[in-house]
């Protein structure tokens, strides 16, 4: 008996500490202390800040129902113990209770279900867009046409082996560094269209907010309008063969002349 009460204890403990440590990365969890690893990357577009912003709401939902939940079960454990000489009501239902267990939750979901069917739209709309670029999925590669410049690429991964196989020290950016860089220009509104060449792979950049499966025979498309300069990577995100890890994504955001001297640059080599 005692061992079971002890057993008890320890899981209340580590429930109490899990949910503290949760509520404690919450309420650090602002866009400064992204790179912290406890939450997004910090974003730099809008649809990334939509996201993060959406998460954030529904993160703090969460912890609200936890507080009063929790809250509410710790007090009856300790107002009504057995050792305090409570004794255990007898009844079958309760319509109040009903109700309120009913309704809450549904006020609950409708307030997290108008700004994400909001940001839903918002993510989908690929009108008037500046330009388009084509991304093709292959194992384990990528291509880029960009269809209104005339310049089109594939991208490997460029991770030297020696690191791969353990006999040299693996790089800051170990498996996640390509040969050729995607290049996008700032403040462009970007329509991506997302395809495959084999097997189903993701297009995936957390700082964008962008990510999209790339499904052979089918397009999908997504748009990005990224605010800052930058190196922003990525990688696929669905399990596409042994190789899955090694299909990194590097996107360098610059502004709009330099884009055009390096499409011109591309198109002379």
């Amino acid at each position: 008996m005692k061992l079971v009460r002890s057993f008890n204890a320890s899981r209340i403990s580590g429930v109490i500490l899990a949910y503290t440590a949760l509520l404690f990365g919450a309420l650090i969890a602002s866009p400064a202390y992204a790179e912290y690893g406890l939450n997004f990357k910090t974003p730099v577009t809008e649809i990334a800040h939509i996201e993060y912003d959406l998460h954030m709401l529904i993160l703090y939902i969460c912890i609200a129902i936890f507080v009063v939940v929790f809250g509410v079960m710790f007090y009856s454990i300790y107002a009504h113990r057995k050792s305090k000489g409570s004794v255990a009501a007898k009844f079958s239902h309760s319509t109040n209770a009903e109700i309120i267990w009913t309704v809450i939750p549904i006020i609950i979901l409708v307030t997290m279900a108008i700004p994400s069917t909001e940001a839903l739209i918002r993510m989908e709309d690929t009108t008037n867009s500046d330009m388009t670029v084509k991304i093709t999925g292959y194992q384990w590669k990528w291509h880029y046409d960009y269809m209104d410049h005339d310049v089109e690429m594939f991208s490997s991964i460029s991770t030297p082996r020696a690191q791969i196989e353990n006999k040299q020290e693996k790089g800051e950016n170990y498996l996640l560094e390509v040969n050729n860089h995607v290049v996008l220009p700032i403040n462009k509104k970007i329509r991506l269209l997302i395809t495959a060449n084999d097997v189903i792979h993701a297009w995936w950049v957390p700082e964008l907010g962008a990510k999209k499966d790339a499904i052979p025979g089918f397009i999908n498309e997504i748009w990005t309008k990224i605010d800052k300069p930058g190196r922003y990577r990525g990688q696929c995100a669905e399990l596409c063969g042994k190789d899955h890890g090694y299909m990194p994504i590097v996107v360098d955001a610059v502004t709009e002349e330099e884009f055009e001297a390096w499409v011109q640059k591309q198109k002379q080599g």
